[in-house]
Protein backbone atom coordinates (compact mmCIF):
# COMPACT_ATOMS: atom_id res chain seq x y z
CA UNK A 1 0.00 0.00 0.00
CA UNK A 2 3.00 2.27 -0.35
CA UNK A 3 2.04 5.61 -1.80
CA UNK A 4 4.26 8.35 -3.13
CA UNK A 5 3.91 11.51 -1.08
CA UNK A 6 4.06 14.75 -3.01
CA UNK A 7 4.91 17.34 -0.40
CA UNK A 8 7.65 19.83 -0.95
CA UNK A 9 9.56 20.33 2.31
CA UNK A 10 9.61 24.11 2.71
CA UNK A 11 9.96 24.84 6.40
CA UNK A 12 13.59 25.86 5.96
CA UNK A 13 12.43 28.69 3.73
CA UNK A 14 10.54 30.32 6.57
CA UNK A 15 11.52 33.86 7.37
CA UNK A 16 10.93 35.88 10.50
CA UNK A 17 12.80 37.04 13.54
CA UNK A 18 13.57 34.16 15.91
CA UNK A 19 13.98 34.62 19.62
CA UNK A 20 17.46 35.73 20.67
CA UNK A 21 18.54 32.29 21.83
CA UNK A 22 16.10 29.80 20.35
CA UNK A 23 16.70 28.80 16.75
CA UNK A 24 15.82 26.08 14.31
CA UNK A 25 18.05 23.05 13.82
CA UNK A 26 17.64 20.83 10.77
CA UNK A 27 18.63 17.14 10.61
CA UNK A 28 18.18 14.66 7.76
CA UNK A 29 18.60 10.89 7.56
CA UNK A 30 17.34 8.26 5.14
CA UNK A 31 14.77 6.08 6.91
CA UNK A 32 11.98 3.71 5.84
CA UNK A 33 13.06 4.11 2.22
CA UNK A 34 12.66 7.91 2.25
CA UNK A 35 14.47 11.04 3.43
CA UNK A 36 13.34 11.99 6.93
CA UNK A 37 13.71 15.70 7.70
CA UNK A 38 13.55 16.85 11.30
CA UNK A 39 13.36 20.50 12.32
CA UNK A 40 13.31 21.42 16.00
CA UNK A 41 13.67 24.67 17.90
CA UNK A 42 16.19 24.79 20.75
CA UNK A 43 18.53 27.22 22.46
CA UNK A 44 21.28 24.57 22.71
CA UNK A 45 22.94 23.02 19.65
CA UNK A 46 24.34 20.06 21.58
CA UNK A 47 20.93 19.29 23.06
CA UNK A 48 19.31 19.58 19.63
CA UNK A 49 21.81 17.15 18.11
CA UNK A 50 21.35 14.68 20.98
CA UNK A 51 17.56 14.82 20.63
CA UNK A 52 17.78 14.33 16.87
CA UNK A 53 19.91 11.23 17.37
CA UNK A 54 17.32 9.87 19.81
CA UNK A 55 14.49 10.68 17.37
CA UNK A 56 16.13 8.78 14.51
CA UNK A 57 16.83 5.88 16.87
CA UNK A 58 13.10 5.84 17.65
CA UNK A 59 12.35 5.75 13.92
CA UNK A 60 14.71 2.78 13.54
CA UNK A 61 13.01 0.94 16.40
CA UNK A 62 9.60 1.46 14.80
CA UNK A 63 10.89 0.35 11.41
CA UNK A 64 12.09 -2.90 13.00
CA UNK A 65 8.46 -3.47 13.94
CA UNK A 66 6.55 -2.19 10.89
CA UNK A 67 8.74 -2.91 7.86
CA UNK A 68 7.60 -5.41 5.25
CA UNK A 69 10.95 -5.12 3.46
CA UNK A 70 13.04 -6.31 6.42
CA UNK A 71 12.59 -10.07 6.78
CA UNK A 72 13.57 -9.85 10.46
CA UNK A 73 10.97 -7.22 11.39
CA UNK A 74 8.13 -8.09 13.73
CA UNK A 75 5.60 -7.56 10.92
CA UNK A 76 7.52 -9.92 8.63
CA UNK A 77 7.59 -12.57 11.34
CA UNK A 78 3.83 -12.20 11.74
CA UNK A 79 3.34 -12.48 7.97
CA UNK A 80 5.47 -15.67 7.96
CA UNK A 81 2.92 -17.28 10.29
CA UNK A 82 -0.01 -16.66 7.94
CA UNK A 83 -2.26 -19.71 7.72
CA UNK A 84 -0.46 -21.37 10.64
CA UNK A 85 -0.76 -20.09 14.19
CA UNK A 86 -1.73 -16.95 16.07
CA UNK A 87 1.24 -14.82 17.13
CA UNK A 88 1.43 -12.52 20.18
CA UNK A 89 2.58 -9.07 19.06
CA UNK A 90 4.09 -6.02 20.74
CA UNK A 91 1.91 -3.20 22.02
CA UNK A 92 2.98 -0.92 19.16
CA UNK A 93 2.17 -3.46 16.43
CA UNK A 94 -1.13 -4.29 18.13
CA UNK A 95 -2.03 -0.60 18.30
CA UNK A 96 -1.32 0.17 14.64
CA UNK A 97 -3.12 -2.96 13.41
CA UNK A 98 -6.11 -2.16 15.61
CA UNK A 99 -6.17 1.36 14.19
CA UNK A 100 -5.95 -0.14 10.70
CA UNK A 101 -8.92 -2.38 11.49
CA UNK A 102 -11.00 0.68 12.36
CA UNK A 103 -9.77 2.43 9.23
CA UNK A 104 -10.87 -0.58 7.16
CA UNK A 105 -14.34 -0.44 8.67
CA UNK A 106 -14.75 3.33 8.43
CA UNK A 107 -13.41 3.64 4.87
CA UNK A 108 -15.81 1.14 3.29
CA UNK A 109 -12.82 -1.24 2.96
CA UNK A 110 -10.88 1.15 0.73
CA UNK A 111 -8.04 1.15 3.26
CA UNK A 112 -6.92 -2.41 3.94
CA UNK A 113 -3.49 -3.40 5.26
CA UNK A 114 -4.01 -6.99 4.02
CA UNK A 115 -3.40 -5.62 0.50
CA UNK A 116 0.21 -6.89 0.71
CA UNK A 117 -0.08 -9.67 -1.94
CA UNK A 118 -1.46 -7.18 -4.44
CA UNK A 119 1.12 -4.54 -3.54
CA UNK A 120 3.90 -7.02 -4.26
CA UNK A 121 2.28 -8.13 -7.52
CA UNK A 122 2.02 -4.57 -8.83
CA UNK A 123 5.46 -3.60 -7.51
CA UNK A 124 6.92 -6.47 -9.56
CA UNK A 125 4.82 -5.48 -12.57
CA UNK A 126 6.12 -1.90 -12.49
CA UNK A 127 9.70 -3.08 -12.09
CA UNK A 128 9.43 -5.50 -15.01
CA UNK A 129 7.16 -3.16 -17.01
CA UNK A 130 4.79 -6.05 -17.60
CA UNK A 131 1.07 -5.72 -16.88
CA UNK A 132 -0.09 -8.68 -14.75
CA UNK A 133 -2.61 -11.11 -16.19
CA UNK A 134 -6.11 -11.26 -14.72
CA UNK A 135 -5.52 -14.68 -13.10
CA UNK A 136 -2.54 -13.36 -11.13
CA UNK A 137 -4.61 -10.41 -9.95
CA UNK A 138 -7.46 -12.74 -8.95
CA UNK A 139 -5.16 -15.03 -6.96
CA UNK A 140 -3.65 -12.09 -5.08
CA UNK A 141 -7.09 -10.61 -4.49
CA UNK A 142 -8.29 -13.84 -2.88
CA UNK A 143 -5.76 -13.30 -0.07
CA UNK A 144 -6.98 -9.79 0.70
CA UNK A 145 -9.58 -8.72 3.26
CA UNK A 146 -9.30 -7.70 6.89
CA UNK A 147 -12.13 -10.15 7.64
CA UNK A 148 -9.42 -12.83 7.47
CA UNK A 149 -7.49 -11.25 10.37
CA UNK A 150 -8.31 -12.53 13.86
CA UNK A 151 -7.29 -10.32 16.79
CA UNK A 152 -7.42 -11.71 20.34
CA UNK A 153 -7.18 -8.86 22.90
CA UNK A 154 -6.79 -11.28 25.83
CA UNK A 155 -3.20 -12.10 24.82
CA UNK A 156 -2.60 -9.50 22.04
CA UNK A 157 -2.26 -12.26 19.46
CA UNK A 158 -3.08 -12.05 15.78
CA UNK A 159 -3.92 -14.80 13.31
CA UNK A 160 -3.80 -14.34 9.54
CA UNK A 161 -6.19 -17.06 8.46
CA UNK A 162 -4.96 -17.68 4.90
CA UNK A 163 -1.55 -18.93 3.86
CA UNK A 164 0.09 -16.28 1.72
CA UNK A 165 -1.56 -13.31 3.43
CA UNK A 166 0.71 -10.29 3.88
CA UNK A 167 0.07 -7.21 5.98
CA UNK A 168 1.43 -3.99 4.47
CA UNK A 169 1.56 -0.93 6.75
CA UNK A 170 2.85 1.38 4.02
CA UNK A 171 -0.28 3.53 4.12
CA UNK A 172 -0.13 4.30 7.83
CA UNK A 173 3.32 3.58 9.33
CA UNK A 174 5.14 6.76 8.29
CA UNK A 175 2.37 9.00 9.56
CA UNK A 176 2.27 7.04 12.81
CA UNK A 177 6.06 7.33 13.12
CA UNK A 178 6.07 11.07 12.47
CA UNK A 179 3.50 11.59 15.21
CA UNK A 180 5.43 9.41 17.65
CA UNK A 181 8.56 11.51 17.12
CA UNK A 182 6.63 14.70 17.85
CA UNK A 183 5.23 13.12 21.03
CA UNK A 184 8.73 12.02 22.01
CA UNK A 185 10.04 15.58 21.65
CA UNK A 186 7.09 17.11 23.50
CA UNK A 187 7.74 14.77 26.44
CA UNK A 188 11.26 16.22 26.56
CA UNK A 189 10.16 19.83 26.50
CA UNK A 190 10.57 20.54 22.79
CA UNK A 191 7.27 22.09 21.77
CA UNK A 192 8.27 23.54 18.38
CA UNK A 193 9.19 20.80 15.91
CA UNK A 194 8.29 19.22 12.59
CA UNK A 195 9.09 15.82 11.16
CA UNK A 196 8.73 15.21 7.44
CA UNK A 197 8.67 11.41 7.14
CA UNK A 198 9.07 11.11 3.40
CA UNK A 199 6.15 13.49 2.92
CA UNK A 200 3.97 12.45 5.85
CA UNK A 201 4.34 15.38 8.23
CA UNK A 202 3.54 15.90 11.88
CA UNK A 203 4.29 19.10 13.75
CA UNK A 204 3.84 20.80 17.10
CA UNK A 205 3.72 24.55 17.76
CA UNK A 206 4.84 27.16 15.24
CA UNK A 207 8.48 28.26 15.16
CA UNK A 208 9.24 31.51 17.01
CA UNK A 209 8.21 34.63 15.14
CA UNK A 210 5.78 32.79 12.85
CA UNK A 211 2.14 31.76 12.85
CA UNK A 212 2.84 28.25 11.63
CA UNK A 213 4.93 25.92 9.50
CA UNK A 214 4.69 26.80 5.80
CA UNK A 215 3.94 23.74 3.66
CA UNK A 216 3.75 23.59 -0.14
CA UNK A 217 1.90 21.02 -2.24
CA UNK A 218 2.85 19.74 -5.70
CA UNK A 219 0.62 20.32 -8.67
CA UNK A 220 -1.24 17.18 -9.82
CA UNK A 221 1.00 14.91 -11.94
CA UNK A 222 3.96 17.25 -11.48
CA UNK A 223 7.22 16.67 -9.59
CA UNK A 224 8.52 20.24 -9.59
CA UNK A 225 5.75 22.82 -9.79
CA UNK A 226 3.73 23.74 -6.72
CA UNK A 227 0.23 24.96 -6.07
CA UNK A 228 0.29 28.77 -5.97
CA UNK A 229 -0.88 28.90 -2.34
CA UNK A 230 0.82 27.51 0.77
CA UNK A 231 -0.54 25.93 3.92
CA UNK A 232 0.19 27.40 7.35
CA UNK A 233 -0.09 24.76 10.06
CA UNK A 234 0.74 24.02 13.67
CA UNK A 235 -0.19 21.16 16.01
CA UNK A 236 -1.41 19.20 12.98
CA UNK A 237 -0.44 16.37 10.68
CA UNK A 238 -0.66 16.49 6.90
CA UNK A 239 -0.26 13.90 4.15
CA UNK A 240 -0.61 13.96 0.37
CA UNK A 241 -1.14 11.02 -1.94
CA UNK A 242 -0.71 10.88 -5.70
CA UNK A 243 0.78 8.87 -8.56
CA UNK A 244 3.22 11.28 -10.16
CA UNK A 245 6.22 9.03 -9.46
CA UNK A 246 4.87 5.47 -9.46
CA UNK A 247 2.41 4.19 -12.03
CA UNK A 248 2.24 2.05 -15.14
CA UNK A 249 0.41 2.41 -18.41
CA UNK A 250 -1.51 -0.34 -20.19
CA UNK A 251 -3.61 0.00 -23.34
CA UNK A 252 -3.67 3.77 -23.01
CA UNK A 253 -4.75 3.72 -19.36
CA UNK A 254 -2.64 4.93 -16.45
CA UNK A 255 -2.72 2.74 -13.31
CA UNK A 256 -1.52 4.26 -10.04
CA UNK A 257 0.64 2.33 -7.58
CA UNK A 258 -2.20 2.92 -5.10
CA UNK A 259 -4.12 -0.34 -5.35
CA UNK A 260 -7.84 -0.52 -4.65
CA UNK A 261 -8.09 -3.56 -2.34
CA UNK A 262 -11.68 -4.08 -3.43
CA UNK A 263 -10.80 -4.63 -7.12
CA UNK A 264 -7.13 -5.66 -7.13
CA UNK A 265 -6.14 -2.96 -9.64
CA UNK A 266 -4.35 0.36 -9.31
CA UNK A 267 -6.68 3.32 -9.33
CA UNK A 268 -7.04 5.08 -12.68
CA UNK A 269 -8.09 8.54 -11.52
CA UNK A 270 -5.17 10.97 -11.65
CA UNK A 271 -5.49 13.30 -8.70
CA UNK A 272 -3.65 14.53 -5.64
CA UNK A 273 -5.26 14.11 -2.24
CA UNK A 274 -4.12 16.22 0.72
CA UNK A 275 -5.41 15.57 4.24
CA UNK A 276 -4.95 17.75 7.32
CA UNK A 277 -5.72 15.91 10.56
CA UNK A 278 -4.94 16.00 14.26
CA UNK A 279 -2.82 12.83 14.08
CA UNK A 280 -0.16 11.55 11.69
CA UNK A 281 -1.49 8.01 11.32
CA UNK A 282 -4.99 9.34 10.65
CA UNK A 283 -3.78 11.78 7.99
CA UNK A 284 -1.73 9.01 6.37
CA UNK A 285 -4.46 6.39 6.01
CA UNK A 286 -7.10 8.96 5.06
CA UNK A 287 -4.89 10.16 2.18
CA UNK A 288 -4.84 6.59 0.83
CA UNK A 289 -8.53 5.89 1.35
CA UNK A 290 -9.60 9.24 -0.13
CA UNK A 291 -7.51 8.53 -3.23
CA UNK A 292 -9.62 5.43 -3.84
CA UNK A 293 -13.10 6.61 -2.84
CA UNK A 294 -15.22 8.87 -5.00
CA UNK A 295 -14.80 12.58 -4.32
CA UNK A 296 -18.15 12.75 -2.51
CA UNK A 297 -17.32 9.69 -0.39
CA UNK A 298 -13.86 11.02 0.38
CA UNK A 299 -15.18 14.38 1.57
CA UNK A 300 -17.78 12.67 3.74
CA UNK A 301 -15.18 10.38 5.33
CA UNK A 302 -12.79 13.24 6.05
CA UNK A 303 -15.52 15.25 7.77
CA UNK A 304 -16.56 12.21 9.82
CA UNK A 305 -12.98 11.88 11.05
CA UNK A 306 -12.65 15.57 11.91
CA UNK A 307 -10.12 16.12 9.11
CA UNK A 308 -9.93 18.51 6.18
CA UNK A 309 -9.45 17.36 2.60
CA UNK A 310 -8.25 18.88 -0.66
CA UNK A 311 -8.41 16.99 -3.96
CA UNK A 312 -6.76 18.53 -7.02
CA UNK A 313 -7.17 17.26 -10.56
CA UNK A 314 -5.91 18.34 -13.97
CA UNK A 315 -8.71 18.73 -16.50
CA UNK A 316 -7.90 20.16 -19.92
CA UNK A 317 -4.70 21.64 -18.47
CA UNK A 318 -6.64 23.39 -15.72
CA UNK A 319 -6.50 22.62 -12.00
CA UNK A 320 -9.85 21.65 -10.51
CA UNK A 321 -10.19 21.88 -6.73
CA UNK A 322 -12.49 19.84 -4.47
CA UNK A 323 -12.26 20.64 -0.76
CA UNK A 324 -14.09 20.21 2.50
CA UNK A 325 -15.61 23.38 3.86
CA UNK A 326 -12.96 24.02 6.52
CA UNK A 327 -9.85 23.44 4.40
CA UNK A 328 -9.60 27.07 3.26
CA UNK A 329 -8.80 28.32 6.77
CA UNK A 330 -5.38 26.67 6.53
CA UNK A 331 -4.23 28.59 3.43
CA UNK A 332 -1.48 31.06 4.21
CA UNK A 333 -2.72 34.60 3.74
Amino acid sequence: MQKQILFFFSTLLLTGQLHAQARKFHFTQHKMGSPFNLVLVSDDSAKAASLATACFALVDSLNRIFSDYDSSSELSRLNAQAGKTASPVSSRLWKIILQSKEAYRQSAHSFDITVGPMSRLWRKARKEKKFPDSLSVLRAHELVGFRHVRMNPSDSSILLEKTGMLLDLGGIAKGYTAQEVIRFLQARGVTQALLDAGGDMAMSQAPPGTRGWTIAINLPENTDELLPRRLLLQNKAVATSGDVYQYMEHEGKKYSHIVDPRTGYGIASQRNVTVIAADGALADWLATACSILSIAEAKKLAVQKGAELLITELRNNRIVYHATQGFSRYWKK
